[in-house]
C-alpha cells in the first residue's frame, strides 16, 4: 500500500509513464512499490507510424482490466498549460484530452529535459559514471545538461522535503566563445544563421557546424571519401562521429575535439548560473559514447576555466548519466510522486 498526496493509504496502484520522442514512443506500466526498473509490461512504438498518442495509448491499454489511475509523459518539445507540439511530429498533445479519453484521474506532461532531470534524485550505481566526486551539498540545487540531437538543459531544486524539476530553454542561449578558435566559429556561424545558439555547437546537429568550420576554414583537409559519404547522407553527424570515435579521419578527430571544449564550457557555465552544488549531471545521447574524452583531465580543466570562479568550479560533482532510459523512468517517478507524498 502507499499513502495518496493528502495522507490517504491507497490500494496497490498501476501508473502509467512515457517517452515521446519524434523518433519513438515508449510507454510503460508501473506498479507502486517505485521500482521503476521493473515495469509490468513495456513497449516501444515507432512514433510516425501512429496519428497521435492517444492511438499509440489506446493500443497499448488495450486488454487491460484496470485503467491506471495516473500517467506522466516526458515529451520532446515545450510543455504550455498542460499541452505539448512534440518535435518533428505533427501531434499536439493534451493531459486533459488523455484524462477524458481513457478516464485516468491524473495526467502530467513534462518536458524532457524536466523528466530526465526528475530521475536524477533515484540514480545510482552503474547508471552513473563519476568525473567529479566534489564536495555535494546533500540540498544544493542541481543542474543538469543533455546533449543529444538537441541540447537540453533542466535544474532541480530542494524544496525542504525532496528535489523539483524545473526545465529551461537554456540550450538556445548565445554561444560564448572561450577562445580564438570558438571565436572564429562564432563569426563562421553567424554568416550562416545570424544567432548563434550552444544547440548550433553543442548538439548532434551542431556536429556538422563544427566540420563545416574546420572544413571551410581550410584548418584540415576534407578526404574525397569523407566528402563523398557526407554529400550523399541525409543526416551527416553519425559519419562525422564514427569517423571521429575510429580516428580515421583528422577533421572528424579535431570536430569532436571542439565540441568536448565547447560541452565543458557550458558545463561549467550552467554550473555558476545554477549555483549547483548539489552536482551537475550530464545527460543525453552522446556523452556515454564518448566518456572516454570526458573521463580526461583535460575536460574538467575547461568546465572549471571560468577565472575566479575556477575553485569554486572544481569542488562541484559532476557525473554522466548512463542510463538509456531515464526520460521514462523520470516520468515514471514523476506519477509515483504523487502516491508517495
Amino acid at each position: 500500500m502507499a499513502r495518496g498526496a493528502r495522507g490517504v493509504i491507497t490500494k496497490n496502484i498501476m501508473i502509467l509513464a512515457g517517452d515521446i520522442g519524434g523518433t519513438k514512443t515508449v510507454l510503460a506500466l508501473f506498479a507502486n512499490d517505485g521500482d521503476v526498473q521493473r515495469p509490468l509490461r513495456q513497449t516501444t512504438f515507432p512514433s510516425n507510424k501512429y496519428s497521435s498518442l492517444e492511438n499509440i495509448i489506446a493500443e497499448f491499454l488495450a486488454g487491460e482490466s484496470e485503467m491506471p489511475v495516473a500517467a506522466s509523459f516526458g515529451v520532446a518539445g515545450p510543455v504550455v498549460n498542460g499541452r505539448a507540439a512534440i518535435t518533428n511530429l505533427p501531434w499536439v498533445i493534451d493531459a486533459q484530452i488523455i484524462s477524458d479519453t481513457f478516464h485516468i484521474p491524473r495526467v502530467h506532461l513534462l518536458n524532457d529535459l524536466e523528466a530526465i532531470a526528475t530521475a536524477v534524485p533515484h540514480l545510482a550505481g552503474d547508471e552513473l559514471v563519476t568525473l567529479n566526486s566534489g564536495v555535494p551539498n546533500p540540498t544544493g540545487a542541481i543542474a543538469v545538461i543533455a546533449p543529444g540531437t538537441g541540447l537540453g538543459e533542466a535544474f532541480l531544486v530542494w524544496d525542504g522535503q525532496r528535489y523539483r524539476a524545473y526545465p529551461t530553454e537554456g540550450g538556445h542561449v548565445s554561444f560564448a566563445p572561450n577562445n580564438q578558435e570558438e571565436l572564429d566559429l562564432l563569426v563562421y556561424l553567424q554568416r550562416k544563421f545570424g544567432h548563434v545558439s550552444y544547440e548550433r555547437v553543442c548538439s548532434g546537429s551542431g556536429i556538422p557546424n563544427i566540420f563545416d568550420f574546420l572544413s571551410d576554414g581550410h584548418y584540415y583537409k576534407n578526404p574525397g571519401w569523407l566528402r563523398r559519404d557526407l554529400a550523399l547522407a541525409e543526416d551527416r553527424t553519425p559519419i562525422i562521429f564514427h569517423a571521429a570515435l575510429e580516428k580515421r579521419e583528422p577533421i572528424a578527430v579535431a570536430t569532436l575535439e571542439l565540441f568536448v571544449k565547447i560541452l565543458g564550457g557550458e558545463v561549467g557555465n550552467i554550473a555558476l548560473k545554477m549555483l549547483a552544488t548539489g552536482g551537475v549531471y550530464i545527460g543525453g545521447g552522446i556523452p556515454p559514447r564518448i566518456l572516454p574524452l570526458l573521463q580526461r583531465p583535460e575536460f574538467l580543466g575547461f568546465v572549471a576555466h571560468k577565472g575566479r570562479f575556477s575553485e569554486l568550479l572544481s569542488h562541484i560533482p559532476l557525473h554522466v548519466i548512463q542510463n538509456p532510459q531515464v526520460a521514462l523512468h523520470g516520468a515514471a517517478h514523476d506519477s509515483l510522486a504523487e502516491f508517495t507524498a
